[in-house]
């Protein structure tokens, strides 16, 4: 340790971004230019014969000058931050480390393969943090005896991974990952390492394939005794009695080298329909409480069952933000960026989602700090049980004196993840007190049965009401009063898999876009409850996202009311003559040019920009419209919304067109429907639009943006009429799709000719 008389070097440092001042003038310079087209929406209101047509160009323009100014919170105070892994030793010993629970969420064998589970898992096992310490849950939602085996014989691979990879300081400790970027450097066990996991895999793909487990597979009693539990009970997916099965425990079990193991559990918490099992965040609760009765460590990470660790040192680089004595008292988590791997040249899904979990959180970090964004992030285990103190004591573990196979402990651990074990309590809402019972010296947490005890108030767990659960829960964190920071290392710290399937992509964001809303009009709502917790700029940023599906109102009406206006030779926009011709044009180059060198100026490519704000339209009169309307029917009782695990396993002919930058249809999709008739009447409206202009032999008059506004959309549209008309493989656009598309078309556009105000 260092002298106390000098000062230690510093573990982190952080500073305001240089265009903090340009991003601020923008602002207040574009929402003068928003007031005056407001201005003039007003006054051309007054005087328009097609009141309803006007109407709903106003709508749809107040909805984006609404999310336009949300977005500009981000960018006050953008923060650049470094932090040094190698001034740690000055403030901790690694053997006063913070214990560390991880904890990984699968739901299906069949949609997420038990071997990407099993990568993950391994490659944090394998992290440069001391064994005793580190304690790895993977949480089984869909309850398969599958899964359990993959991590039996994952348990007996790293007992040669782990010393294999500190012994040649391997970076890449998912083995998977580490196989498919051929090594450069040689080792000695290298072929043999690679031999031992590739029969691993077989095994265990061909476990899954068949469904079923030989019995030459169960190697001893204790595995046999563990997928009884399968054959004694009437074991369904949906209804089910807890599971908690101990695979490895750190001081008993070692690996080859003598050196012991880091804890791994596997728990399935139990189910029943009589119940509601609350999604992920329920599955994240029961971890919570497992682990509570387990090994109590006082900071968890939590991460996606595909989103491996990508570098050894990631628990040390949050460390240094958790572990500084100068930090906030409030600090609550760590968040690191989501990153993946796979991605195409151009990413024409926009699988980094570099808005989200790059640009954003940087604008975040300036404020309260950034959103917790489900996988990636390291907290404090504090935090899931009440407000912060306002003091900042020193992270240290309540460590349980049994070891995690003991039968009183193991005991503790299914009560708690029993299917009605939350019956009566308020886990994921709010309660009083914690009642604890000192049994055998350590602290046990037992019921978490509400007790009012005066005013106090806490609050548990991962909190329910959203399907969005870490939006909701970093939400109602950060209006506790806790912060959070943004760690974004050179070397993403995690690479997952992003959807190479443009319905699979639609169906997550349509199913996030449902959380959003849900957050969005909850009676916790960032505008109103928020906005008194954290402030104007903080609750502008949640508003942002929590609104973020109403985009799907104004991209509606700008795709589809200007250009059947133009069909009917109706002018809504200025003609270029006129001054009000110039704000338009400066309001949407400059919106999109600001969107542009942010997007650039934060490490992506001008070619990923423009599939970024393609597949931003997209989503507004696809999956954003659909999760509004779903929203609007939950709301009502009509219809109850589900969680649909995104399907992870990709085919190859999928695989092969992703990596030439080709759009994957290929199915009859209510979320192709609207996108296929968007593209037809732009498409019918710019060569009218150009046809007028030859008629004319001018301009075009008052329908010049009419006719820009139709080409812009029509050369975003070109992957679908490139799959409607030109392909021939099985990704191309269905021909019922395509069909219903033209009759709809046409449909619409008799509908408006008899209409007389259009």
């Amino acid at each position: 340790m260092a002298n106390p008389s000098q000062f230690p070097p510093p573990l982190h440092s952080r500073c305001l971004m240089r265009r903090t001042f340009a991003n601020r003038a923008f602002a207040i310079f574009y929402s003068f230019a928003i007031l005056a087209l407001l201005y003039r929406h007003v006054i051309h209101l007054l005087q328009s014969p097609n009141i309803m047509l006007s109407l709903f160009i106003l709508l749809a323009d107040l909805l984006l000058s609404f999310l336009w100014v949300a977005s500009q919170a981000f960018r006050m105070y953008p923060t650049y931050r470094r932090h040094f892994v190698e001034h740690l030793e000055h403030y901790v010993k690694e053997s006063d480390y913070p214990g560390l629970d991880v904890f990984i969420c699968t739901a299906d064998p069949y949609k997420e393969p038990p071997m990407g589970v099993v990568n993950t898992a391994l490659s944090v096992m394998a992290y440069d943090y001391p064994t005793e310490k580190l304690s790895v849950y993977v949480s089984d939602d869909g309850g398969s005896k599958l899964t359990l085996f993959a991590f039996m014989e994952a348990a007996r691979f790293a007992a040669h991974w782990l010393p294999f990879c500190r012994k040649n300081k391997v970076v890449e400790r998912s083995p998977e990952a580490y196989f498919r970027s051929n090594p450069s450097s040689w080792f000695p066990e290298i072929d043999q390492i690679k031999l031992m996991y590739e029969s691993m895999k077989i095994k265990v793909e061909s476990v899954v394939e068949k469904g079923t487990i030989p019995l030459d597979h169960i190697t001893n009693g204790q595995e046999k005794q563990a997928f009884r539990r399968w054959t004694d009970h009437e074991f369904t997916q949906e209804n089910h009695p807890a599971v908690v099965e101990v695979v490895l425990e750190s001081g008993k079990d070692m690996d080859i080298t003598g050196h012991t193991m880091p804890n791994f559990v596997y728990v399935s918490r139990g189910k029943s329909p009589a119940s509601p099992h609350h999604f992920k965040a329920g599955a994240l609760n029961v971890l919570l409480r497992v682990s509570g009765t387990m090994t109590n460590a006082a900071v968890v990470l939590t991460l996606d069952c595909d989103m491996y660790s990508n570098d050894p040192q990631t628990p040390l680089r949050a460390l240094c933000y958790l572990m500084d004595p100068e930090m906030d008292p409030n600090l609550g988590f760590v968040q690191f960026p989501q990153s993946f791997h796979g991605i195409n040249k151009n990413d024409i899904y926009t699988g980094e989602s570099r808005h989200v979990f790059h640009i954003h959180p940087i604008g975040l970090d300036g404020l309260a700090g950034p959103t917790h964004v489900g996988t990636g992030c390291f907290f404090r285990r504090q935090v899931f049980s009440g407000a912060p103190s306002g003091t900042c004591p020193p992270i240290s573990d309540h460590l349980p004196t049994k070891p995690i196979r003991d039968k009183e402990i193991l005991a503790s651990a299914h009560h708690v993840a029993a299917w009605d074990y939350e019956n009566q309590t308020n886990w994921g809402t709010k309660v009083r007190l914690i009642i604890r019972k000192e049994i055998n010296g350590w602290s046990k947490a037992l019921r978490f049965n509400p007790m009012v005890i005066g005013s106090s108030s806490l609050k548990m767990g991962y909190r329910y009401g959203s399907l969005v659960e870490d939006f909701y829960t970093s939400y109602l964190l950060h209006c506790q009063g806790w912060k959070s920071i943004f760690c974004n290392p050179k070397r993403p710290a995690f690479l997952g898999k992003a959807p190479i399937n443009l319905n699979d992509y639609l169906n997550q964001s349509k199913r996030w876009g449902v959380g959003l809303l849900e957050v969005g009009f909850c009676k916790h709502s960032p505008i109103f409850w928020g906005l008194k917790k954290m402030g104007p700029l903080m609750a502008i940023c949640y508003a942002n996202y929590a609104f973020r599906p109403l985009w799907s109102i104004p991209i509606t009406v700008y795709a589809f009311l200007p250009q059947l206006a133009l069909l009917k030779g109706v002018s809504i926009f200025p003609k270029v003559s006129e001054a009000w011709f110039i704000l338009y044009i400066f309001l949407f180059v400059g919106a999109y040019t600001q969107d542009c060198l942010e997007f650039i100026l934060c490490g992506g490519r001008i070619q990923r920009w423009w599939s970024s704000q393609r597949v931003w339209m997209m989503r507004g009169v696809s999956c954003f419209l659909f999760s509004s309307a779903e929203y609007l029917l939950k709301s009502f009782g009509i219809s109850q919304f589900g969680f649909n695990v995104t399907n992870k396993v990709v085919e190859e002919e999928q695989s092969e067109r992703y990596k030439k930058g080709i759009f994957e249809f290929g199915v009859s999709s209510p979320l192709f429907l609207p996108l296929t008739t968007a593209a037809i009447i732009n498409l019918v409206s710019f060569l009218w639009g150009i046809v007028l202009i030859f008629k004319q032999k001018s301009l075009g008059g008052g329908l010049v943006l009419q006719i820009l506004l139709s080409g812009f959309v029509m050369v975003n549209c070109w992957p679908i009429y490139e799959a409607m008309i030109l392909r021939t493989d099985r990704g191309r656009m269905p021909t019922t799709t395509t069909i219903t598309s033209i009759f709809l078309s046409l449909a619409i556009y008799i509908i408006v000719s008899v209409t007389p105000k259009i």
